[in-house]
């Protein structure tokens, strides 16, 4: 978090006696989460963050618990949850799955619950701005969003992309979940959404999503699509998005069984430096962290493993 919630601290305890004024304080540091990039996006030391990250989260709820629909704690909440669980619950559940089923699937079923924790403080946030959004949701998708304004954009579709990504997120450790299953609407109707609304927000965070979604989708997606938005993503974000690069991995070359396009898209990932964007540093540094761990499975990934460093790349 920023060094002003700290002085944020001392402000609700010197408050603790007049309600408007406690509550006008933690206002105070919702909208200071929430102006930019926290020092823990920004931070070089992924295990640092993960030790630390917890206590700041059940912190944001205890502030939530004050202010429930406060849209800066709602949206910090909602993305906390979401890189928490991805960078390190999610993660440790596919390492541990390979040597310890029972534990890996504790793991996964963890992840699934902080992922809907996450998706709940978003959807609580777009319900406050658009009431019975969340209920919509479920039944219209596309009514459901529909409803979020242009000229509301800026607000809008940091909310759109975290919910989508929470949700997305829940889906794919719950491939099983046939409920689960169910809900992919709902998530391609809020990042579709999310892309009119605003095309190049973050950089490209929103085709990169894109890339995600479509090759993870259980009919398959289009090869097309994919190329697409990848080119897109590649484009805003200037070629130092690593995820983008591993998204490729995961979801082209592993399906279609093209180690030389694996390898050469995690390079490119590894290639990315860290430390030219500190506003993505800390996710830059999570996606080279998988590459590796990804390039040293290669053997268990792919039936045929050939010694060529040519590369294929996207189409």
């Amino acid at each position: 978090m920023k060094t002003s919630l700290v002085i944020g601290v001392v402000l609700c305890g010197l408050a603790s006696s007049s309600c408007s004024v406690k509550k006008f304080a933690i206002k105070q540091i919702g909208d200071s989460l929430n102006s930019g990039p926290s020092v823990f996006e920004t931070d070089d030391d992924i295990e640092l963050v993960g030790e630390a990250l917890p206590f700041s989260l059940k912190f944001v709820e205890t502030l939530l618990a004050e202010v429930p629909n406060d849209p800066d704690l709602l949206i910090t909440a909602a993305r906390g949850f979401v890189l928490y669980t991805y960078g390190y619950v999610d993660f440790e559940a596919k390492q541990v799955l390979e040597t310890d089923l029972d534990e890996g699937r504790r793991l996964r079923a963890r992840a699934r619950r902080l992922y809907a924790r996450g998706m709940g403080y978003g959807l609580r946030g777009l319900d406050r701005f658009y009431p019975g959004f969340e209920n919509q949701l479920k039944t219209d998708p596309v009514a459901a969003v529909a409803l979020l304004k242009p000229s509301k954009a800026k607000r809008d579709v940091p909310f759109l992309y975290w919910t989508a990504a929470a949700l997305g997120l829940a889906i794919s450790v719950s491939k099983d979940d046939a409920a689960m299953l169910s809900r992919i609407p709902e998530v391609e109707a809020m990042l579709n959404r999310a892309i009119e609304l605003d095309p190049g927000w973050d950089n490209g965070a929103l085709p990169a999503f894109a890339v995600t979604f479509e090759g993870a989708k259980p009919t398959g997606g289009s090869r097309q699509a994919i190329d697409q938005s990848f080119r897109t993503a590649e484009r805003m974000s200037a070629g130092k998005d690593a995820g983008l690069y591993v998204s490729y991995a995961e979801n082209v070359a592993i399906p279609e069984q093209d180690a030389v396009l694996f390898r050469d898209m995690l390079g490119k990932a590894l290639a990315v430096d860290a430390d030219s964007v500190p506003a993505r540093r800390l996710a830059n540094l999570i996606a080279q962290r998988r590459a590796q761990w990804l390039l040293g499975r290669i053997e268990d990934l792919f039936l045929i493993v050939p010694e060529t460093t040519e590369t294929t790349g996207a189409q």
